[in-house]
C-alpha cells in the first residue's frame, strides 16, 4: 500500500479553523503541502544602511540613529494614542510614528539616548519623512553591534501573493508555524538525477524559498523547485507519448503514380523547402505503425493547407479516408472551397469529367440542407469520398466512415480535446493526426502544451507573397490620423483593390446589454460593425460599396457576402473577427482595426495575416485612443514592429503570462506552475523533458519510483488527467 504524504494533512489540524477557512476559500489552499508550495512572490530586502541625509521617498530603509526624543501624543479625546519618536544620525533627523495598542512597547525600548537600527518604508506627512511602525532592534556593545547591524540589516524579508482578509505577514507567520514539516516532503525527483545536477534536496529547497539567508539560498532553491514542475509535467506528457507508440495504426504509405504524384504534377509552382522538409516528416510518421500526432505550426501565409492537403492524398491513396475539421462553417466552406479549386478534375472522382485517379471532396456542415446532407453521409460510409471537410457536424454519432485513416484538426486552440477525441473514435484503428495552428507558439511553450505532440514549424514564406506595412494610428491623440486612414483605404480600392475593416463587437445587441457596457465602465462601449459601416458608407467611404459580415448572420447570407467579397463585388468588408482564420482574399490589401487594443496579440497578427496574400503589398493599421504610455500602446507597437509571429507570441506571453498549461486556465482554476515561467525557463524545460523521456522509456509505469508516483498524482487530479487523456 502507498503512503499517504505526511503534507496532505489539512491546513485546519495546525492552523486552526479560522485560518485554514480564509487560505481555502482566497488562497485554494487547503493542506500543508499547499502551504509549503505557496512561495514568496519577492523578497524585501532591510536593505543596506541609509544614512538620514540621504532617505529616498517610497523605499524600505535601514538606519542606525540614536533615539533624541519620544513623546507620546493623545487625540479623539483621550481614546487614540500616537508615539512620535524623533532619531538622528548626526547627518540628519527623522521621525518615527506608532498608533494605537503598537505604542507601548517602543514606548518602553526607544529612551532618549538608545541608539537603534530601525527598518521601514520612508513616506511624507505634514512635508516631513517619517517611518510609520518601523522594525527596530536595540543596539548595545561595539562587538555585538556590528554583528547586529549585519544580521538585522541584510534580512530578507519574504513577501507572500496575498489576500484582503490575509497579509502577507499573517501568511509568513503561518509558514514559520508548518516550516519544520517540510522534511516529511516527498521528493519526485529520482536521487540519481538529483545528485548528477547538484540540486539541493527537497525538505531543503522549501527551507530556503521560504526563509533565505542570502540571495544565493533563493537562487537554489527556485532552481530546484523549478526542476520539479518541469519535470512532473514532462514525465506526464512523456507517458502520453509513450502511450500512443504503444497503439496500433494502420501505416498509410503513398502510391507512386496515385493521386499525390497526379496533385504534385499539376501545381503551377514549386514547393518551398520548409513545406518539402514538412511533409516528409509527416509522411514519414503516416509510414508507420501507431499514430502520428503531430502539431503543423506555421505562419499565417505559410502554405498550411497545401501541406495538409498533400497528407490527406497520401492517405487517400493508400485506401484511406482523410477528415479535416475546421473551427466555423465560413472556414469549412473557404477550405472546401480551395481545397476543389486546388485539386481540380482530381476533386471530382467518380463523376463525368473527374480524372480516374480523382477522389471525392465532400463538405459536410450542421447547416447544410438534408438531401445534401444524405448524400455526404452515404458518400463518407461507401468510401466514395476520400476526403471530407467540416465543423463540429463531423463528431455526431450518425456520421460513420468507410475508412478513416487521418484527422487533420485546424486550429486547435478553438477546438476542445473532447471534440478531437470523438473523432478519432470514427476509426477502425485510431487514425493518424494532424493538427494545425496559424497562432505560432514559442517552442518552449510547444513543448509544454503540447508535449505529447511531434512539432513541425513553417517558417517560410511562399515566393510571391508582399510584405505588409503595419502603423498604429492614435486617433484620440492625433484625429487627422484616422481621416488619413480612410483616405489610404479609398486610394487602394481606387487602385483596383479591397479592404477590410475590423470591429469588436458586432452591435445588434439589445439596448439592454450596451448600457450594461457603458456603466460597468463609464467608457464608450466596444466599436460595433453595424455602426461603423453605416457611419462609413455615409461619411469618410461614401460611393463605395461597403458591407458588413458577422458570426450572427444567417450562414447562408455571410456565405454569400464572402462570395461577393472574394469575387471583388464589395470594395469594403466591415466584419468582426469572423475573418480572422483562414479568409483568403488576394486582392484584400488593406485592414483597419478599430480598438485594436481591445484584441490579443496573437489575434491582431492573424488579422493582419488576411492581406498582403496576392503580389500587392499589404497596409495594417491600429486605430487606437489609448494614451502614449499605456501598455496597450506598447502592445500594439511591438505586433506593428514585427511581422514574425512567434516573436509577437512570446511578447503576448510575456504579457499575459501562460495560464495554466495543463488546460485549467479554460476552468478559470489558477495556474499548477507555480515557480516555472515558460518562456524564461527554456534550458529547465528542454533538460527535464530529455530526463524524463529516459526514465519512462526505462520505466514507463514508474514502478520503481513511488515518490514520483504520487507527485504525479497530486499534479494531475482527475480533471487535468482526463484532458491530458484526450489531448
Amino acid at each position: 500500500m502507498e503512503r499517504v504524504p505526511a503534507l496532505d494533512e489539512p491546513l485546519k489540524k495546525t492552523l486552526g479553523a479560522a485560518t485554514a477557512k480564509v487560505m481555502a476559500e482566497h488562497l485554494d489552499l487547503h493542506t500543508l503541502g499547499d502551504l509549503l508550495h505557496h512561495y514568496p512572490r519577492r523578497y524585501a530586502e532591510r536593505g543596506e544602511l541609509t544614512s538620514l541625509s540621504e532617505l529616498p521617498l517610497d523605499e524600505h530603509v535601514t538606519v542606525v540613529a540614536q533615539v533624541a526624543d519620544a513623546r507620546v501624543h493623545t487625540f479623539n479625546q483621550g481614546r487614540g494614542r500616537r508615539l512620535e519618536v524623533t532619531i538622528t544620525d548626526g547627518s540628519g533627523r527623522l521621525q518615527l510614528v506608532f498608533f494605537g495598542k503598537g505604542v507601548h512597547k517602543p514606548h518602553q525600548d526607544l529612551l532618549p539616548g538608545t541608539r537603534a537600527m530601525f527598518a521601514g518604508k520612508v513616506s511624507v506627512f505634514n512635508r516631513r519623512l517619517q517611518l510609520s511602525h518601523p522594525a527596530y532592534e536595540p543596539l548595545s556593545g561595539a562587538a555585538s553591534a556590528a554583528d547586529a547591524v549585519d544580521a538585522f540589516a541584510n534580512q530578507l524579508i519574504p513577501i507572500y501573493p496575498a489576500c484582503k482578509q490575509l497579509e502577507s505577514w499573517k501568511i509568513s507567520k503561518a509558514i514559520d508555524a508548518v516550516l519544520d514539516r517540510a522534511v516529511e516532503a516527498v521528493d519526485p525527483l529520482p536521487p540519481v538525477l538529483r545528485e548528477g545536477r547538484g540540486m539541493a534536496a527537497l525538505p531543503d529547497a522549501l527551507r530556503k524559498i521560504h526563509r533565505p539567508r542570502t540571495k544565493a539560498d533563493i537562487e537554489a532553491a527556485r532552481e530546484r523547485l523549478k526542476w520539479d514542475e518541469a519535470f512532473v509535467l514532462q514525465i506526464a506528457l512523456a507517458r502520453r507519448r509513450y502511450a500512443d507508440t504503444q497503439l496500433p495504426a494502420v501505416a498509410r504509405r503513398p502510391v507512386p503514380g496515385g493521386l499525390l504524384d497526379a496533385f504534385d504534377g499539376k501545381l503551377p509552382f514549386a514547393l518551398t523547402e520548409g513545406q518539402q522538409s514538412v511533409s516528409k516528416e509527416i509522411f514519414d510518421d503516416l509510414a508507420t505503425e501507431h499514430p502520428m500526432h503531430r502539431l503543423l505550426q506555421g505562419e499565417v501565409g505559410s502554405g498550411k493547407t497545401l501541406v495538409a492537403l498533400r497528407a490527406m492524398l497520401a492517405v487517400v491513396d493508400a485506401g484511406g479516408q482523410a477528415a479535416m475539421l475546421a473551427p466555423t462553417e465560413v472556414l469549412a466552406q473557404q477550405h472546401h472551397r480551395s481545397i476543389t479549386e486546388m485539386m481540380g478534375e482530381l476533386a471530382e472522382g467518380g463523376m463525368l469529367g473527374g480524372a480516374e485517379q480523382g477522389t471525392k471532396v465532400v463538405l459536410l456542415t450542421g447547416s447544410m440542407g438534408a438531401a445534401a446532407r444524405r448524400h455526404a453521409l452515404l458518400d463518407l460510409v461507401t468510401g466514395e469520398a476520400g476526403i471530407v471537410i467540416g465543423t463540429h457536424a463531423l463528431i455526431e454519432d450518425k456520421v460513420q466512415f468507410h475508412d478513416l485513416g487521418l484527422v487533420v484538426v485546424d486550429e486547435q486552440h478553438r477546438f476542445g480535446v473532447e471534440q478531437r477525441d470523438a473523432l478519432r473514435s470514427k476509426g477502425k484503428q485510431p487514425p493518424h493526426l494532424l493538427v494545425m495552428t496559424a497562432t505560432p507558439i514559442p517552442r518552449t511553450v510547444a513543448m509544454t502544451v503540447f508535449g505529447d505532440l511531434e512539432t513541425s514549424v513553417l517558417d517560410q514564406l511562399p515566393a510571391g507573397r508582399s510584405p505588409i506595412a503595419s502603423h498604429v494610428v492614435p486617433a484620440a491623440d492625433k484625429p487627422h490620423f484616422l481621416a488619413r486612414a480612410w483616405e489610404r483605404v479609398r486610394e487602394e480600392v481606387e487602385n483596383g483593390h479591397q479592404a477590410y475593416v475590423v470591429c469588436p463587437r458586432i452591435g445588434d445587441e439589445d439596448e439592454q446589454q450596451k448600457k450594461t457596457a457603458e456603466d460597468e465602465a463609464e467608457k464608450r462601449p466596444p466599436l460595433a460593425v453595424v455602426d461603423v459601416a453605416d457611419l462609413l458608407a455615409k461619411g469618410p467611404l461614401s460611393g463605395l460599396r461597403v458591407e458588413v459580415l458577422h458570426g450572427r448572420m444567417q450562414p447562408d447570407d455571410k456565405d454569400a457576402v464572402m462570395r461577393r467579397f472574394a469575387a471583388g463585388e464589395v470594395d469594403v468588408l466591415v466584419a468582426t473577427t469572423v475573418i480572422e482564420v483562414g479568409v483568403n482574399v488576394p486582392n484584400a490589401t488593406a485592414v483597419v482595426i478599430m480598438d485594436a487594443d481591445r484584441f490579443g496579440v496573437s489575434q491582431l497578427h492573424q488579422l493582419r495575416g488576411r492581406v498582403g496574400r496576392g503580389s500587392a503589398p499589404g497596409l495594417c493599421l491600429l486605430v487606437t485612443e489609448m494614451p502614449e504610455a499605456s501598455p496597450a500602446r506598447q502592445r500594439l507597437a511591438a505586433v506593428a514592429a514585427t511581422l514574425d509571429g512567434f516573436e509577437l507570441s512570446r511578447i503576448d506571453l510575456e504579457q499575459r503570462r501562460e495560464g495554466d498549461v495543463l488546460g485549467q486556465a479554460q476552468s478559470g482554476v489558477r495556474s499548477s506552475l507555480r515557480m516555472l515561467a515558460v518562456i524564461e525557463d527554456e534550458e529547465v524545460i528542454a533538460a527535464a523533458r530529455k530526463e524524463a523521456v529516459a526514465v519512462v522509456a526505462a520505466d514507463p509505469e514508474l514502478a520503481h519510483l513511488p515518490e514520483l508516483r504520487i507527485a504525479l498524482d497530486a499534479l494531475l487530479d482527475k480533471e487535468r488527467e482526463r484532458y491530458l487523456d484526450k489531448g
